[in-house]
Order: C-alpha cells, then sequence, then structure tokens
C-alpha cells in the first residue's frame, strides 16, 4: 500500500532537468519552487556539488570529515563498537524528540518501556521506533527514497492519525503518505509558509531524482539538502521533523561517512538548540548561496557534537563506566 502512494508523486528516473530543483544552480529547491529569478549557469552538471562549492562549505565538510575519523580510530571502536552503535541510537532518539517538543532525560528514555499515542511518550516512542527502522532501511533508500520516506512515517505515525469521529476521515488515512489538498500540518516547531500539496508532490519527486542520479557532493551536502527539504515541505501531516531527522540519518551512514551509525547528528540539533535550528531552516528556506551555506554549516556542526557524544560514551566504556 505504501509504495502505490509513493509512486503516484511519478516515476523515479535520474532525469532531473526540469523538475524544480537545484539545477545548474547556488539556491536550493526552496527558492526556485517560489519563482526566484535564473541564475547564470554554474560550471557543474551536479547541483549537490555546486552547493558543496559554497563559501565556507568545505570547511565545514572537511572538519565533519576530520571528527569523525578521530571518534573511529578510538581504541574502544575495535571491539565494542556496537555498543557504542545502541548508545548513540538511543541518544539520537532523544535529541530528535527534543527538537519535537519531548525533551525528555536521557535516563528517562532508557528507562521508558511504555510509550503511548498521545503527546510527549508518542514522541520519543516514534524517535525510537524511527532510529530502530532507519538502518533496516538503507539499500531501499539507495533504490526508492520516496518508499522509504513513506515508511518512515508509517513507522513514526502509527496510532497517531486523525480521530475516527472527524467527519469523512478515517483514524489513520494520512499516515505513510503525502498529505492531500487542504489538509493541515501539525509541526509546531516550524513555522515557515506552508507548500501545497501539488507542489509538495513535485519537489518530492524531484528530490528522489535527485539522490537516484548519484553525486560526487561530499555526504554532509547530500544530508543537509534531504534534512532541510523535507523541513520546508512538510510533505506529512505529522512527525514531519522526526522523518526529516531520520532522514539525514539514513544519507550519513548509506554514503559511507558514518557506516557504524556512531554519530548521532540529532543529539547536535538538539543541544544547538529549537531556536537555532528553525533560524538555520529559515536561511536554506530563503534560497540565498549565504542562507544554504549556513543550513549546511548547522548540519555540520551537528554531526560533530554527535561526534563529540560519542567519544564521551567510547571514554566511559575505556573506564568501565557505561
Amino acid at each position: 500500500m505504501i509504495s502505490l502512494r509513493v509512486t503516484e508523486l511519478g516515476e523515479e528516473d535520474h532525469s532531473f532537468e526540469g523538475s524544480g530543483l537545484v539545477v545548474r544552480r547556488v539556491v536550493p529547491m526552496a527558492g526556485i519552487s517560489r519563482g526566484t529569478p535564473p541564475e547564470p549557469p554554474q560550471a557543474s552538471a551536479d547541483p549537490l556539488v555546486t552547493l558543496a562549492s559554497l563559501p565556507g562549505v568545505a570547511d565545514s565538510v572537511d572538519s565533519v570529515r576530520k571528527g569523525v575519523d578521530r571518534v573511529y580510530g578510538h581504541r574502544v571502536m575495535r571491539r565494542r563498537s556496537n555498543e557504542v552503535t545502541s548508545e548513540a541510537a538511543l541518544r539520537g532518539a532523544r535529541g530528535s524528540a527534543a527538537l519535537s517538543g519531548a525533551d525528555w532525560a536521557l535516563e528517562e528514555v532508557r528507562r521508558r518501556t511504555d510509550f503511548g499515542v498521545e503527546g510527549e511518550p508518542r514522541t520519543v516512542g516514534a524517535a525510537l521506533r524511527l532510529t530502530a527502522e532507519a538502518g533496516q532501511l538503507l539499500s531501499v533508500w539507495r533504490q526508492s527514497p520516496l518508499r522509504v520516506l513513506a515508511r518512515l512515517h508509517l513507522v513514526a505515525a502509527s496510532g497517531a492519525g486523525r480521530s475516527a469521529d472527524e467527519p469523512g476521515r478515517a483514524a489513520d488515512d494520512t499516515v505513510g503518505r503525502p498529505r492531500l489538498g487542504a489538509e493541515p500540518v501539525d509541526e509546531p516547531l516550524i513555522e515557515l509558509p506552508l507548500p501545497g500539496a501539488d507542489e509538495v508532490a513535485g519537489r518530492l519527486d524531484g528530490l528522489a531524482r535527485l539522490l537516484l542520479a548519484g553525486s560526487e557532493a561530499p555526504a554532509l551536502v547530500t544530508a543537509a539538502v534531504v534534512h532541510g527539504e523535507l523541513l520546508a515541505l512538510r510533505p506529512f501531516a505529522t512527525c514531519n521533523g522526526l522523518v526529516a531527522r531520520a532522514a539525514e540519518r539514513i544519507v550519513l551512514v548509506g554514503s559511507g561517512l558514518d557506516p557504524k551509525s556512531i554519530c548521532p547528528a540529532e543529539v547536535g540539533h538538539a543541544e544547538l538548540g529549537r531556536a537555532a535550528y528553525a533560524a538555520a531552516l529559515e536561511g536554506y528556506v530563503s534560497g540565498t548561496p549565504e542562507g544554504v551555506a549556513a543550513w549546511i554549516a548547522h548540519c555540520g556542526r551537528a554531526v560533530e557534537l554527535g561526534v563529540r557524544e560519542s567519544t564521551a560514551v567510547c571514554e566511559a566504556l575505556q573506564r568501565g563506566a557505561a
């Protein structure tokens, strides 16, 4: 059922020319969809490589790579990497939930086994389920990003659909598919203008085509664009932030930058704070080179803070404290 819903957005071929994406432009998809006047063609036919050439982005990429290499070189990673991965997953889920309004203490997240279908417990439970699910979807992402997004939303929002007593609606009919028509979106953190459903469908299709076409751009750039575009579009009725951060994780892991998933960017996003997160997203949506570069740098800093978190976990394991 998920695949049928997703394929309504269009076929996932390798042609992204004219799709409304960042084709041969400096600005992201958000700027193009709002009718930003065209700029001169760029030297690279790969739009993500073009974004990677923005001022300051190379420095962010280099800093992230060095940090990731350091934590992977920690002696604890030789024999206890599975423990570090598990702890990173827990802390990443806690961070993602915090950004979505459920800022629980780590030990509370670790302790709880009961997560309801309402309020903060539902949000924390959704974040934990997404973190567990993301690692199972890497191969599918390479073939069909849209199906993965639908699956992520299904995992996150199961049990949180609209009430069955709402006129004309079944309980969960918004789960696992992009929103339609004038369906509202529950995403309190993001207050930017909401694109219409037709625009969402077109831009999701364009994003999938761009990803399937492949890119020589650094993983950080691709992950930041996927994350930013999903937040800008808010394609689902609920849980868009949780899904966007899970998709960022999939890109970082699947690209080989963080193959063991030990660098939880969600931890960094939460530590940088909701205000900084929203402000950086506004820069991305603005479509300006400065705004896009600042968003990529923000995502890079989040990864670095995730690296710091897992380095601390490694040190604790080495001391026998964790």
